[in-house]
């Protein structure tokens, strides 16, 4: 390599050595800011994304808290431009498509922990608490899932109104209902609960019975209805 182009890319062994220490290990013992400083070297070429690293995590306080942020905020951290934010923001949702697409390869979810295990996945990286309904079929099959509501748990005749409609227009023989507590949770509230109850009692007469409903907190979650439950926490009661 000549001279000058050490003096263009001072950075490029350094580089080099990363990617290499990456392919032979993986993530393992890499330190945050290692991984931080790894990604950013495909959006900012040409330039030295340790102290970028650094700076997100100084601003951040933690790897999950950059990947959570918004692409306004990360943009505010100097040397952070559009294509460098948009990139970040792509981890946690390309790791929620691989993640889903293992867990649906067969669809098949009369077994609920697998069912629980989707819908762990499924509201990685939600900020805002969402409301859904898997339609599934007579085999427990899913079928669909439907956006209930966003924001804060609609309980309306509305709601019930959305669902009946998706799932009688889809020919479901049943559905799940599912949604996350964003502050990591999965506890269910006695609002949640009372809901329940009143929707299994109303849907039960429309013919299309509420299986569970599923409460997901970060990496766990709880049915309210079965007691079903993640591996990782103890007996919701």
């Amino acid at each position: 390599m000549s001279t000058t182009e050490n003096k263009e890319n001072p950075h490029k062994f350094h580089r080099s050595r990363l990617r290499a220490r990456f392919q032979k290990e993986g993530l393992r013992s890499f330190e945050d800011h290692n991984i931080l400083e790894l990604l950013l070297f495909y959006a900012i070429p040409q330039k030295d994304t340790n102290d970028l690293a650094h700076a997100l995590l100084d601003k951040f306080g933690s790897l999950a808290a950059v990947f959570d942020a918004d692409i306004g905020e990360l943009c505010k951290v100097n040397g952070i431009g559009e294509n460098a934010a948009t990139l970040i923001k792509l981890i946690p949702q390309l790791s929620r498509a691989y993640l889903m697409d293992k867990e649906t390869r067969y669809p098949d979810f009369s077994d609920l922990h697998k069912l629980g295990n989707y819908l762990v996945n499924y509201f990685i990286a939600e900020r805002n608490e969402k409301l859904i309904a898997v339609l599934l079929n007579n085999k427990c099959e899913m079928i669909d899932i439907i956006l209930v509501s966003e924001g804060t748990v609609n309980r309306t005749e509305g709601s019930m109104r959305k669902i009946a409609e998706a799932a009688f227009s889809k020919n479901a023989a049943s559905f799940v209902l599912a949604h996350n507590h964003p502050d990591g949770n999965c506890t269910p509230s006695a609002a949640d609960v009372s809901f329940t109850s009143n929707y299994c009692k109303i849907f039960e007469e429309l013919g299309l019975p509420l299986v569970e409903h599923i409460v997901v907190g970060g990496v766990s979650y709880v049915g309210i209805l079965t007691g079903q439950k993640s591996g990782n926490i103890d007996a919701y009661v």
